[in-house]
């Protein structure tokens, strides 16, 4: 390996200011979301502003085969922006430009636009970019792509990747390439594009993205449904998902109710096992099916409205949950998804790990897709409690994968599933993944230990 100091090479060719070495600066760059990871010290931060930033970073990095992990807003939830010893966090927070061409209904956006700022800047052009985490207010562009992000109303309206025209990528020897285009359709060659979209900075950095936008939606109706018990509202998914997609089905259990209501009261009793809130952009008729399938599979009360600041109580409320839950304690955040027939056989499931494990575990969902995030939540200070976390943490992810489902569903895999990867991959496409890993990153030195 080279001899030689990385960082003294970093300073002497990136712009002043670029590097931070201090501790105390350096420190917010660590981890992410996830904290019960612990992350490593980095030796350095470089906050690029251009692809050229990138590119030099990169290079750099390669000559001296250090680590480099690439970082968006920092706030992800499996670990994935997490630093290791020694690497060099490469921060994408001040690459934040972004061009709207109304007329081909599309935005060039640098990764460190948010996503609710991209969405702000084209709804000025009466434009919708419809990929939106419950995180959207803080969360940025290059982290929903690194992870594929998906949020609340992908159940109509798809992932992140169904976005993507096209993208710049630096990589890893600091060549940048572009990859897809403009155009709606484009079937030429293989769709790299996809390769690098949700592969958590394993492969390269991306410095650009080309994004669809679609016309802003008409206003929605809202439909709120509570129920005695969570598996109830569990089979009313399975009906409403297998007739329609509405444009968002979210779903919370008593637990998480109680947590939201700590914080921001909406009146839901103790009694309610289950809220289901759905959303139509279409009209009544939607929600006035899945009222109805609420109803018939047992629902106690359900209430509609057409009012959209009375619709965004409850989604609002959907979106708290996870922040009003780790106030109770730390919290494994799963990200499990599995076929839609098998969300009541899920939640089951949940319920009975919970018992099994004496650990509390809140549930809440994107239900519409099979996208369900239980929440074990324990007391980090008694290594009794973390120790049953950690045991219904992989439970659950063995009972996803057994219903057919997937260790995330829009989080990413980070250092938190790491070590489950390859019981869903199976080993003849862990065997392609690691080829295309070492085909693009030779040295490993992209986000190492990120995926197994």
């Amino acid at each position: 390996m080279p001899q030689g100091d990385v960082v003294a090479s970093l300073e002497a060719e990136l712009p002043q200011g670029a590097v931070l070495t201090d501790p105390d600066l350096v420190e917010r760059y660590r981890h992410d979301r996830a904290l019960t990871i612990t992350p490593g010290q980095p030796r350095a931060v470089v906050r690029a502003t251009c692809t050229a930033d990138v590119q030099t970073t990169l290079r750099l990095a390669s000559r001296f085969g250090v680590p480099v992990v690439t970082r968006g807003a920092g706030t992800g939830l499996s670990g994935g922006s997490a630093a290791i010893d020694g690497c060099i966090t490469l921060s994408t927070e001040r690459m934040r430009s972004i061009t709207v061409d109304p007329a081909a209904m599309v935005a060039t956006v640098q990764p460190g636009l948010l996503n609710a700022e991209v969405k702000a800047a084209v709804a000025r052009y009466g434009l919708w970019y419809p990929p939106d985490p419950s995180s959207f207010e803080i969360c940025s562009i290059g982290g929903n792509l690194a992870t594929n992000a998906g949020g609340l109303c992908c159940v109509k309206y798809g992932v992140t990747t169904d976005y993507v025209l096209g993208l710049e990528v630096v990589l890893v020897d600091g060549r940048a390439v572009r990859l897809g285009g403009r155009t709606v359709k484009d079937v030429a060659g293989y769709d790299l594009k996809r390769l690098f979209v949700g592969s958590e900075g394993t492969l390269g950095v991306i410095t650009e993205a080309t994004l669809r936008l679609r016309p802003r939606p008409a206003a929605m109706c809202t439909m709120a449904a509570m129920f005695p018990d969570v598996v109830d509202a569990g089979r009313a998914v399975t009906k409403i998902a297998s007739s329609m997609r509405p444009a968002g089905l979210e779903m919370m259990d008593s637990a998480a109710i109680a947590a939201v209501e700590r914080v921001k009261p909406m009146g839901i009793g103790p009694d309610v096992g289950a809220l289901l809130i759905g959303q139509s952009d279409v009209g009544a008729d939607e929600v006035s099916f899945m009222a109805e399938a609420c109803e018939k599979a047992g629902a106690s009360e359900v209430h509609v409205t057409d009012d959209p600041d009375e619709g965004e109580l409850f989604m609002g409320a959907r979106r708290m949950a996870i922040p009003c839950v780790e106030r109770l304690g730390a919290v494994l955040i799963e990200d499990v998804g599995v076929p839609i027939p098998e969300i009541p056989a899920l939640i089951a499931e949940v319920g009975v790990v919970a018992q099994r494990r004496s650990t509390a575990i809140p549930v809440i969902g994107h239900a519409g897709d099979g996208n369900f995030h239980p929440l074990v939540t324990y007391d980090a200070g008694d290594p009794t409690a973390t120790e049953r976390a950690a045991i219904a943490f992989d439970e659950i992810i063995r009972a996803a994968l057994a219903l057919g489902g997937t260790i995330t569903g829009e989080h990413g895999v980070g250092m938190l599933k790491a070590s489950h990867l390859g019981a869903q991959l199976g080993p003849v496409a862990t065997e392609l993944t690691q080829a295309i890993k070492y085909a693009l990153d030779p040295q490993g030195i992209l986000n190492p230990g990120k995926w197994a």
